[in-house]
């Protein structure tokens, strides 16, 4: 039997440059997320939230236009605010609109930063806060451009037991509710990338996890980046550079332990992650080696020796593949959809019991009341952000990058659509994320899943089968090599 004697680790070669800004918004603007919330006013600051951009581009003998993708520590941020973030980085850049990436951390603890919600308290706030981050962010675009060198690219694996199934059934109220499913199934995978330069100084780690930063809810009233800052700050202060966190599709993952006011247990969480990736970052090869076998030593048995070896120039020239596509897949919309009318109508009913339940002074009732408001507030907001017509045209951006595959869509997506992409595309790391370049059209679950009265497909705008058709689009695109 013939043994295999080159072992070979994934890696790109680019240029690229990274550089990171705090973006934390001040305290006392509008910070309520969560329907159950009694507060409005943000009161305090657990961590800053911070905006991370990496700029790549090709180098020889590949060509093409630069990317540029940005993670912000929000959770959501209405579609113009990411088109004029996107419209001013083009207009000091001059990398394409359509290379800009405006990717989300998804932190329910930044508040909600939509002018829509101006005439709430602390929502005074809320439009001098996003045209500075509109701003700020066109700057770091401009600092990471004056600084960009060659980097290699080395992709690893590990595993993280954070991320927790969360349609989880109740059995005594005989439905479905959000929270910890600890017999449902849930991906574990934690894709890494290290960056480093010529000198072989590591210049940025990217983290791609899925898991909803949830930890905190509405008992928490500090604006905070949830788990995602600990896990930022236990990789820095360990390997140094930046770390560039890219949420996976956690449509139905959360951690294990959430929707606590307690601020140490976000940091518990993002410890767990932040060592789960440096454990996948020891485990790295040295930049451009593979591992060959080197043959036999003779010692008390005989032993098999391995060794680091530098990679070729042909095996160098594949891996600064550079192949990057924006498409477009028409998603129907699902026929029963509520109506504008039918959602006031429901808001304004609550609206009157919540002010009988304050008359009456029934705190419990208050919150319940406030919550259906809310929820009525959301689903106005979802409605009036949908392109008319009978189906959602999802944008998406397909990337090779030397060995690697980069995806990035809107919404939120269950986890199948990362574990079947990175089934199917293996050997090739699969990077997923989310919440790309726009909210909309929101939840995108599995088929299976509806038809249950689970959260995440009751406010779905998009049919079932939709996930499973951006599956097949995507396999379909990498599978017939029309971006090699």
């Amino acid at each position: 039997m013939q043994s295999k004697t080159v072992v070979t680790t994934p890696q790109s070669r680019c240029r690229a440059a990274v550089a990171r800004c705090d973006i934390t918004p001040p305290v006392g603007i509008y910070h309520r997320m969560w329907g159950a919330a009694m507060h409005d006013r943000a009161t305090g600051i657990h961590r800053p939230l911070v905006a991370t951009l990496l700029w790549i581009e090709p180098t020889a003998p590949a060509t093409g236009e630069p990317q540029i993708i940005v993670s912000l520590d929000h959770c959501i941020l209405d579609g113009q605010e990411i088109r004029s973030i996107r419209q001013a980085i083009h207009a000091a850049t001059q990398v394409g609109y359509d290379n800009i990436l405006i990717t989300l951390t998804h932190t329910h603890g930044s508040g909600w930063m939509s002018r829509t919600r101006s005439h709430l308290p602390g929502g005074e706030l809320i439009g001098q806060y996003l045209d500075q981050l509109v701003e700020r962010l066109a700057d770091l675009a401009r600092e990471a451009q004056s600084r960009i060198e060659n980097v290699t690219i080395v992709y690893g694996t590990g595993r993280c037991a954070l991320a927790a199934h969360r349609d989880y059934f109740d059995i005594e109220q005989g439905r479905y509710v959000c929270g910890f499913n600890p017999s449902g199934p849930a991906d574990d995978t934690l894709l890494i990338a290290s960056i480093s330069n010529a000198s072989e100084t590591r210049l940025a780690t990217i983290a791609n996890y899925a898991c909803h930063p949830t930890t905190l809810a509405w008992d928490n009233t500090l604006i905070s980046p949830d788990w995602v800052g600990a896990m930022r700050e236990t990789i820095e202060q360990s390997e140094g550079g930046v770390c560039l966190f890219l949420q996976g599709a956690s449509g139905d993952l959360g951690p294990r332990e959430g929707f606590v006011g307690d601020t140490s247990v976000a940091d518990r969480n993002g410890r767990q992650v932040g060592h789960a990736v440096l454990s996948a970052l020891a485990a790295l090869p040295p930049s451009g080696t593979e591992y060959r076998y080197a043959g036999p030593v003779i010692s008390g048995t005989t032993i098999g020796t391995w060794r680091h070896e530098p990679l070729t120039d042909d095996a160098r020239n594949t891996q600064t593949a550079w192949r990057w596509e924006k498409h477009v897949v028409q998603l129907p919309y699902r026929y029963d959809l509520p109506t504008r009318e039918q959602t006031i109508s429901e808001q304004e009913h609550w609206l009157s019991e919540e002010t009988r339940a304050r008359a009456a002074g029934d705190e419990h009732l208050v919150r319940n009341c406030r919550a259906h408001v809310e929820q009525r507030t959301r689903q106005l907001a979802r409605l009036n952000a949908l392109i008319p017509g009978q189906s959602y045209p999802l944008s998406l951006r397909l990337g090779i990058l030397g060995d690697a595959i980069w995806i990035f869509v809107p919404g939120e997506l269950y986890q199948t659509f990362q574990k079947t992409l990175r089934d199917r595309l293996a050997p090739h790391p699969v990077f997923v994320t989310t919440l790309t370049n726009d909210w909309q059209p929101g939840y995108i679950p599995s088929a299976s899943s509806y038809g249950y009265a689970i959260y995440q497909e009751v406010i779905a705008a998009t049919a079932p089968g939709c996930l499973e058709t951006l599956i097949e689009t995507i396999l379909r695109r990498l599978g017939t090599g029309q971006l090699q």
